[in-house]
């Protein structure tokens, strides 16, 4: 299975990233290292950057920026063995205009996503599923900064 996503980043005081927390019922009590890039699974015959700006457009109701300003983040297996590939985009977002898309599970719907939160790189890592914090540490090294490194 492969997904692909978006790791927004925007430069307030210091470099944050949005993540994602999902929703339904399996995720509702659950926190470090359930947070997610905002992503989703490649539909057969799709191409990983137009599955990306789908995903999170249906995920978040944001539309994404051009993809001529994405980043690549390369991908990474997680132990689920589900391969992600990602990309950083510079932006910002309303966060009151968040509207996520939903599923039904057992007669109820829920959001795909929760919510979606700017935070520091180092508190990203510790909130990611932990094959995702890849991702944080390509992005700060595609920006130069003395961040957490791949090893």
């Amino acid at each position: 299975m492969r997904s692909a996503g978006l790791l927004p980043y925007r430069f307030e005081s210091a470099l944050e990233v949005l993540i994602a927390h999902p929703g339904g019922p399996w995720f509702a009590n659950k926190d470090a290292g359930a947070w997610s890039v905002v992503k989703g699974i490649v539909k057969d015959g799709e191409d990983d950057e137009d599955a990306a700006a789908r995903e999170f457009s249906e995920e978040t109701g944001w539309e994404p920026p051009a993809d001529d300003a994405w980043v690549t983040l390369g991908e990474t297996t997680l132990k689920s063995r589900k391969v992600v590939v990602a990309w950083a985009v510079e932006t910002d977002f309303d966060m009151s205009t968040f509207d996520p898309g939903t599923f039904t599970l057992y007669g109820q719907e829920y959001p795909e996503i929760d919510r979606v939160v700017w935070m520091a790189p180092s508190d990203a890592r510790r909130k990611l599923n932990p094959g995702q914090a890849v991702f944080i540490d390509r992005l700060e090294l595609h920006l130069g900064l003395n961040g957490h490194k791949e090893d």
